[in-house]
């Protein structure tokens, strides 16, 4: 009898972890490369500090300039200037969003058995229910339509000036929160990381952890407003600059978050089954506290400060080793191993994304040796693109283009910037394995590098669809809509 029972225990732990796993992808907004504990020890993050050096930390993960693009590459494998979201993000009016004609991620998953459910923000369009999350593939969806919403009332006021005659321009805060496809009026004066830690803690309650289930968390932390409560803010005393002190409590109340999450995966038996990814979606914006330091360069900029974010892979139960992972992984990425994780025999062969699980999980031979950084739908040429240990940037890199060091003291953010008539038509190459800081332009010296380097922009170019940034449409007002962003004012496409 008591050897039946051990041999059950056995088989039940052994059918335990041959369930599809729990897939935990988690993404912060505006978090720099000096933002974390495993890059900068003065940051209290111990719950991703934990994390990140008990799994596999990804020292060339990369990411789009901004927000919205980055979102399109994890969502849909593709680059975001194939599909028309290469330069911008998705503004509030407008009517625009995330092509429908492609088939995102959440999508797949379901059609392979998951749960699906994102918390946080979406920013991949909302003019049209088409558009919205539960609409993609999405069982639940709790969150922001858009960006930089109050972390208090949860509420975005339009100030764009080219409508400056329509009645709005009272200045006055509009909702956007949503619980599914209904406003969620009732967490005004609530911190929006507790909120969503909360409703995580719901969804896990209600679900069966034999079944598996997808979680997306992008995180509206740690991007502007600088708001956090004060108990995270005071961890960090000893920093005089205002908005650094208060960047600096937000991405540990982000991290605070975090834990609550991990404890509700353990409470309700999804945790040793779970696989978790954590990424940025581009780098700190170091006006609004974020720093980037020693990379080059910011937000908004194609410099590696701009697009090479701090990541990691974690799992108690399916990774083989804890290490720093040294090869290339984009956004593109997640997409197909993801999907491979979730038992999808076959991906998209169009999609730009290769699998990176063999690479993250047995430090395998490299999946990619070259990616796109982004092609700007500009007048001018403004692209970079890594092949190899070569970076090559052709025009305007974006600014700032310094070496951005965190405030000492009372000290402002200073930056070194370079002339924009200097660099509009500029070629920069570097060897970012032995200079990952982009100090010695080898541009010069090495000719017949650039020159192939252009000539796969150009290629990589004729694939490019124009970019989908319409003028913004008075009817997303939201005084047309009971005073919350709501969808119904466009036609998707």
């Amino acid at each position: 009898m008591f050897k039946l029972l051990i041999l059950l225990t056995i088989v039940t732990l052994t059918a335990s972890l041959t369930f599809k796993p729990h897939i935990i992808f988690i993404v912060a907004d505006d978090l720099g490369w000096n933002d974390v504990s495993w890059h900068n020890p003065e940051m209290l993050t111990p719950n991703l500090g934990n994390l990140a050096r008990e799994g596999v930390i990804l020292n060339q993960s990369y990411v789009q300039p901004v927000c919205t693009p980055s979102r399109t590459a994890f969502m849909s494998g593709y680059y975001p200037f194939k599909v028309g979201r290469q330069n911008s993000v998705i503004d509030y009016l407008e009517p625009t969003g995330l092509s429908i004609n492609f088939t995102l991620l959440p999508e797949k998953l379901k059609s392979l058995g998951y749960s699906t459910h994102i918390v946080g923000k979406w920013h991949l369009g909302y003019c049209n229910w088409s558009y919205t999350p539960t609409y993609r593939g999405f069982d639940t969806f709790f969150g922001y339509y858009g960006g930089a919403e109050d972390y208090y009332t949860h509420s975005w006021i339009i100030n764009d000036k080219s409508l400056k005659n329509t009645p709005w321009r009272n200045a006055e805060y509009y909702l956007d929160f949503r619980n599914d496809t209904h406003p969620a009026k009732n967490y005004n004066g609530v911190y929006s990381p507790l909120v969503f830690a909360k409703t995580v803690n719901e969804i896990l309650s209600k679900s069966d952890p034999k079944n598996p289930l997808f979680l997306y968390l992008p995180f509206q932390s740690v991007h502007a407003p600088l708001q956090v409560p004060k108990r995270w803010e005071d961890l960090y005393r000893n920093i005089k600059n205002n908005n650094r002190r208060k960047y600096c409590g937000m991405v540990s109340a982000m991290d605070d978050a975090v834990g609550k999450i991990i404890t509700s995966l353990k409470k309700y038996g999804f945790f040793n089954n779970s696989v978790i990814i954590f990424t940025t979606d581009n780098g700190g914006q170091t006006k609004a506290g974020g720093n980037n330091w020693p990379l080059r360069g910011n937000k908004g900029t194609l410099w590696e400060g701009g697009t090479r974010g701090p990541a990691f892979v974690y799992s108690p139960n399916l990774l083989k080793k804890r290490y720093v992972n040294t090869k290339i992984i984009h956004a593109v990425d997640w997409y197909p191993t993801i999907l491979h994780l979730a038992g999808s025999s076959k991906v998209n062969n169009k999609i730009d994304g290769v699998n990176q699980w063999d690479v993250i999980n047995n430090d395998g031979p490299s999946a990619r040796s070259e990616f796109i950084y982004n092609i700007f739908d500009n007048s001018h040429r403004r692209a970079a693109i890594r092949v190899g240990d070569y970076k090559l940037i052709w025009g305007h890199p974006g600014n700032p283009s310094g070496w951005i060091p965190p405030p000492r003291q009372n000290e402002h953010i200073k930056s070194c910037n370079l002339s924009t008539k200097s660099i509009v038509s500029a070629i920069r190459l570097f060897n970012i394995k032995e200079d990952p800081t982009e100090r010695n332009n080898l541009g010069a010296t090495l000719p017949k590098v650039v020159e192939l380097l252009k000539t796969k922009i150009i290629e990589y170019s004729r694939e490019m669809i124009h970019a989908d940034d319409p003028k913004d449409d008075p009817n997303g007002d939201p005084i047309y809509w009971n005073g919350v962003f709501s969808p119904g004012w466009c036609i998707a496409r």
